[in-house]
């Protein structure tokens, strides 16, 4: 049975690609993540994000044309797809329920 849930670096790639706009590449992906979370996270665990998105139908990719400066070789883009988006506001939405009343008890615990 195929996995559904999204780890942590596919709701990241996800909220990236939300942030960057459609066609984007996993370097700029990747630099987004680092940006607003301050984790360091592996450009092959982003590659590995992206695939699997692909494969749920939550991202499209396109190969973009190949340039002399990356030696011939072409970039793939990545735009979020209506699922993409749907995903994202359902667990948003998750998240948000979850989280309803819990901020005093974080407060409260130890340090």
């Amino acid at each position: 049975m195929p996995r559904t849930a999204l780890g942590d670096v596919e709701h990241f790639v996800l909220i990236a690609l939300l942030h960057l706009g459609d066609d984007t590449y996993s370097v700029p992906i990747l630099a987004e993540i680092s940006r607003r979370t301050g984790r360091e996270v592996a450009q092959a665990a982003v590659y590995i994000a992206l695939r699997r998105l692909e494969e749920k139908g939550l991202v499209l990719s396109r190969l973009g044309e190949a340039t002399a400066l990356r030696g011939g070789r072409a970039k793939r883009h990545f735009k979020l797809t209506p699922a993409g988006r749907k995903q994202l506001r359902d667990a948003r939405e998750a998240f948000v329920q979850m989280w309803a009343g819990a901020e005093n008890l974080v407060k409260k615990a130890p340090r």
